[in-house]
C-alpha cells in the first residue's frame, strides 16, 4: 500500500469518526449559537487556506508563478462580480498563457 492510499485510508477513518462522534456527543441538543457561528464559516476558511498553501507552495518554500497569476485573476473576477463558472475559465485561462509565456 502506497503512502498515498494510507493517506486516503487515514482521513476518510477520521472524518468517520468525526462525522459519528456528533450525535453521540451532542445526543439531539442544538449547538450554542457562537459555536454555529462559527462551524458556518470553517468551509471557507478551510478552502482558503487549501488554495493559499497548493498556490503559494512548493517544496516548503514560497512560490510565485503562473498559479498566483491565475489565482489574481480568478480574485478580480469576483471583486467584479463575474459568475462562478466564467471566474473559473477566466482563472484557467490566465494560469495557462502565463505558462505559454514563461512566467513561472
Amino acid at each position: 500500500m502506497t503512502s498515498a492510499w494510507l493517506t486516503v485510508l487515514v482521513v476518510a477513518s477520521a472524518t468517520i469518526a468525526i462525522k459519528a462522534a456528533g450525535p453521540v456527543v451532542l445526543g439531539g441538543r442544538q449547538l450554542p449559537p457562537p459555536v454555529l457561528n462559527v462551524v458556518a464559516l470553517l468551509p471557507a476558511a478551510l478552502l482558503a487556506a487549501l488554495v493559499a498553501v497548493l498556490t503559494f507552495q512548493s517544496d516548503g518554500s514560497l512560490v510565485l508563478d503562473a498559479r498566483a497569476i491565475g489565482v489574481a485573476a480568478a480574485a478580480v473576477a469576483i471583486w467584479l462580480r463575474t459568475p462562478i463558472l466564467l471566474v473559473v475559465l477566466l482563472a484557467a485561462g490566465v494560469t495557462a498563457a502565463a505558462r505559454a509565456f514563461g512566467i513561472g
